[in-house]
C-alpha cells in the first residue's frame, strides 16, 4: 500500500479549500463575538468517563479509544465537543450568571455519518448555560440561522421537534419507558408496522399517541393536528407552546414540523433543531436544549446550543477568487526590503521569488511588481 494513501473518509484540506474553511471560520467567529459568545478550546482528548458523560450510546461508538501511556487509563479521541464545553461551564468556570461559550476544532468519528462524509469533521458551535426559558433556545436558533446567513445561504429549512413530547407520553406507561431505545428508532424510521407491534401490550392512550407520533410531520398545521391527536397532557401542552413560539421566531426561515425525529433523544432535553441547506441531503446544522450533561460534572445547568460542520458548509460554497498579490525580486537592498516591509504593513501580500524559481501558487494573482527605476523601488501593473 502506498504510504501516501489516506485511510476512508479522511483527506487532506488543499490551499484553495483551506483558505475557504478558514475566512469562515474567522467571521463566524467574530460574529458569536458580537452575540457576546467567549472562545474556549477543549483537549482533542481525554478520559472517555468524562468526554462520554451524558453523551449516549451514539457517541461512545462513534469515539476512537485509545490507553493513556501515562496513567494506564482509557482515553477518547473526541468526536463532539458538546460535553467539554459543558464541562468548562459546570467545572472551571464555575459561574453563577449566564454563560455563552464557542468553540471550533476538529473532532473524529469512527465511522462517517453520512454519504461522502468526513471522518474528521471541523466542528464550530455555540452554547448558552444558565438559563432554562424559551429565550435562550430563541437565541441559540437565531445565531444558527445567522450564521447560515453570513455563509451566503439564503434558502434554509428549520426543522423543529421537541423530546418533552415523547417523554410525557410514556411518563406513567412502564413498559414503554423500557422500550425507549427501540421506540426511538421506529419513530425516526416512522415504521408504524413496527410501532404497533411493540406498543401492542401498552395502554391504550399511549400506543395511540405513539403511533400519532409517526404522521405529525408537515408545516404549521401539524402543531394544529398534534393538540387534537395528542393527549392533554402538561408536558405535551408545554412543548408545543415552545414549538409554535420557535416557529414564529424563525424569520425568513421555512419551516417544518417532524415530531418523530428523535435524534438524540438520550442527550437532549427539550426542543431541537435542524437545518438543511440546497445541495445537501443531510442537515448541515443540529441544535438543542441538554439540561442534564452538566450533572456528571457535579453541576447541573441548564444548557442549549447547536453545532456544524466547517468543511462540509465550505465544500456547498463556490470556490474563493485568487487574491491579489504583488510579486518583487529576491534580494538584499535596504530599499527593496523596506518596501516590500511597507507593502505588508498595509495589508497586501507580497511574494518574493526566489533566484531561478518562478511562483507557482493556486491561491494568488500576481498583477503588480516591485521594479527598480529611476534609483527607487516602485510598484507596477502587469495587466
Amino acid at each position: 500500500m502506498p504510504n501516501w494513501l489516506l485511510p476512508e473518509n479522511i483527506a487532506d484540506v488543499l490551499p484553495s479549500e483551506a483558505r475557504k474553511i478558514e475566512e469562515l471560520r474567522r467571521a463566524i467567529l467574530d460574529q458569536y463575538r458580537l452575540y457576546g459568545y467567549e472562545l474556549v478550546m477543549p483537549p482533542l482528548l481525554e478520559y472517555v468517563e468524562s468526554l462520554l458523560a451524558g453523551a449516549g450510546d451514539d457517541m461512545n461508538l462513534r469515539t476512537f479509544k485509545l490507553v493513556d501511556q501515562l496513567s494506564g487509563r482509557t482515553m477518547g479521541l473526541r468526536a463532539d465537543m458538546t460535553t467539554q464545553v459543558a464541562r468548562i461551564d459546570a467545572h472551571l468556570l464555575n459561574r453563577a450568571s449566564v454563560t455563552r461559550l464557542c468553540y471550533a476544532g476538529s473532532v473524529l468519528h469512527t465511522l462517517p455519518i453520512g454519504l461522502h462524509a468526513t471522518r474528521e469533521p471541523l466542528q464550530i458551535g455555540a452554547e448558552i448555560y444558565g438559563h432554562a426559558g424559551l429565550e435562550a433556545d430563541a437565541e441559540i436558533q437565531e445565531l444558527a440561522l445567522a450564521t447560515l446567513a453570513l455563509a451566503g445561504f439564503t434558502q434554509v429549512r428549520l426543522d423543529l421537534c421537541h423530546v418533552g413530547i415523547l417523554r410525557a407520553i410514556i411518563a406513567t406507561d412502564a413498559a414503554a419507558q423500557r422500550d425507549q431505545i427501540a421506540l426511538v428508532a421506529l419513530l425516526r424510521a416512522k415504521d408504524a408496522p413496527g410501532l404497533k407491534i411493540l406498543c401492542a401490550d401498552y395502554a391504550p392512550v399511549t400506543r395511540d399517541a405513539l403511533l400519532a407520533l409517526t404522521s405529525l410531520y408537515g408545516e404549521r398545521e401539524v402543531l394544529d393536528r398534534a393538540r387534537k391527536a395528542l393527549p392533554a397532557m402538561p408536558g405535551i401542552t408545554q412543548a408545543l407552546d415552545d414549538l409554535t413560539a420557535l416557529l414564529d421566531l424563525a424569520g425568513s426561515a421555512k419551516v417544518t414540523i417532524d415530531l418523530a425525529d428523535l435524534r438524540g433523544y438520550q442527550y437532549e432535553s427539550g426542543a431541537m433543531f435542524a437545518i438543511y441547506v440546497p445541495g445537501l441531503p443531510n442537515a448541515v446544522a443540529r441544535g438543542g436544549r441538554y439540561d442534564h450533561v452538566g450533572e456528571a460534572f457535579g453541576r447541573a445547568r441548564p444548557a442549549t446550543g447547536f453545532s456544524l460542520d466547517l468543511r462540509e458548509l465550505a465544500r456547498l460554497l463556490p470556490s474563493a477568487p485568487r487574491k491579489a498579490a504583488i510579486r518583487a525580486p529576491w534580494g538584499k537592498s535596504a530599499a527593496l526590503n523596506e518596501k516590500i516591509a511597507e507593502l505588508r504593513r498595509a495589508g497586501e501580500i507580497v511574494i518574493q521569488n526566489l533566484p531561478g524559481h518562478d511562483n507557482d501558487q493556486d491561491e494568488f494573482d500576481c498583477d503588480r511588481a516591485i521594479v527598480f527605476q529611476n534609483d527607487a523601488w516602485h510598484i507596477q501593473n502587469l495587466s
